[in-house]
């Protein structure tokens, strides 16, 4: 859901062609398929596209490749600064550092729930990548 509503963003930013975002997991359970089904539904009823993002696992290459690699909780934090390579430790955040407004630090998985909580992860979604683009697109920004 975060790299739909990142991507749409940084368009309408005018940053789409200096920021590409991606999504990997730190396990591979659903590798190749497509979001929940309520995930494609929540977001197409704000104007998101999902029907090209695909599940994969996160590999090695990903943290030399991006600037940064964003985890939606401490749980995946703590995954992904254990495969990290140390040179690139710096890049690995929880993607709600970037919200503002937001009491919460962490996304919750609304796998198991109700439409209600898909609904709450993309607000929440809206919040991270709305403050990461804001930053991004700022002249003063710095990793």
């Amino acid at each position: 859901m975060a790299q739909a509503v990142a991507q749409k963003m940084a368009v309408e930013a005018g940053l789409a062609k200096q920021l590409h975002f991606d999504s990997a997991g730190t396990h591979a359970h659903h590798a190749g398929e497509r979001p929940d089904p309520r995930a494609e539904t929540t977001l197409s009823s704000r104007g998101y596209d999902a029907k090209r993002i695909r599940s994969r696992k996160i590999v090695l290459q990903d943290f030399e490749r991006f600037d940064l690699i964003l985890a939606m909780d401490s749980s995946n934090l703590t995954d992904l600064r254990r495969i990290c390579p140390p040179p690139h430790l710096n890049k690995v955040r929880l993607f709600l550092d970037f919200a503002d407004g937001i009491t919460e630090t962490e996304v919750p998985d609304p796998y198991y729930g109700n439409l209600a909580g898909f609904d709450r992860v993309l607000d929440l979604c809206e919040a991270g990548a709305g403050g990461l683009v804001k930053r991004w697109g700022s002249p003063n920004y710095t990793l």
